[in-house]
């Protein structure tokens, strides 16, 4: 689990899925694939959204985005304020 972004009104998380060993599988458990996604905390409304597969990739594409652009905090946390809309109340 990572800390991407954190400031007064948003925090970001990126978290890893953990390898799942071998030995740990019982041989009639239906395989599952490891999720990795990012956590986005509202802290101002206390609503959390978790992003994984096409969500979480989009969101890693703003992120890469971000990276080589270094956008203004405002900017970052208009797109934030939109991901945090799709939680639920």
């Amino acid at each position: 689990m990572n800390t991407v972004y954190d400031s007064e009104s948003f925090a970001v998380v990126h978290i890893l899925a953990n390898a799942v060993d071998d030995a740990d599988v019982q041989e009639d458990a239906a395989p599952q694939l490891p999720r990795h996604g990012f956590e986005i905390v509202d802290k101002r409304s206390g609503k959390e959204v978790y992003l994984d597969g096409s969500w979480a990739e989009l969101f890693q594409q703003h992120i890469s985005a971000w990276q080589q652009s270094t956008p203004s905090q405002d900017e970052v946390e208009d797109m934030l304020e939109r991901y945090a809309s799709l939680a639920q109340m």
